[in-house]
């Protein structure tokens, strides 16, 4: 069954993930093995993507399949423990309104105990910094899938700073066109090339 979800993930079947997973539950299946199952079929996705074989509409309907799938599967991942981690705010930047990636590190954040104030997309800078100064993060993420709109993170950036609120608020950008050297120039404080590496530099960050 863990194939059939990956795959209903990969080919963006909307109609049978719920349930698939939730057969999976019923049966006493790990909720972790499904989660991964549910990844591997969403990185599927991306690689069929990047190579050419997969398009837009593919990648977008493979989200749509994940976040149904999470819908049945995230209560029994998120416990008692949620929020113990610290706290994220996490949003793609203004003009920009892809969401997979960004969607899968709050599920795989939510799922490692941290509260997650999810902003959705296609954020102005001026939102960003009214969310920071209102749930006051330890962790702002920032996805951006375009060019175009990456310079934006810039700007939010610069704009937190004269505010004040870099102080406690660390900022992780990611996204296709994003690099490590992006990161440096507007003055983030990690990169992150993927959701499990975003997870993980996340820990370092509030760890810090």
């Amino acid at each position: 069954m863990l194939t059939s979800i990956s795959d209903a993930i990969c080919n963006g079947n909307t109609y049978d993930i719920a349930e698939l997973v939730q057969s999976d539950l019923d049966a006493g299946n790990d909720p972790h093995e499904l989660l991964k199952a549910m990844t591997d079929g969403l990185d599927r996705c991306g690689q069929k993507f990047g190579c050419g074989e997969y398009f837009l509409p593919e990648l977008i309907v493979a989200g749509e399949a994940f976040t149904e799938g999470m819908n049945i599967l995230e209560p029994h991942l998120v416990g008692s423990t949620m929020g113990q981690e610290g706290k994220v705010v996490l949003g793609t930047v203004a003009g920009d309104v892809h969401t997979i990636g960004k969607n899968l590190v709050g599920f795989l954040l939510k799922s490692s105990g941290f509260e997650v104030i999810d902003l959705e997309t296609d954020n102005s800078v001026e939102k960003f910094v009214q969310a920071v100064k209102k749930f006051q993060p330890d962790v702002l993420g920032m996805s951006a899938l375009l060019t175009t709109t990456m310079e934006g993170m810039g700007n939010v950036i610069k704009a937190l700073d004269k505010e004040g609120l870099r102080e406690r608020t660390k900022v992780i950008i990611g996204g296709g066109p994003v690099s490590e050297k992006f990161a440096e120039q507007i003055g983030a404080d990690a990169y992150a090339a993927d959701a499990v590496e975003g997870v993980r530099k996340i820990k370092e960050l509030v760890a810090k």
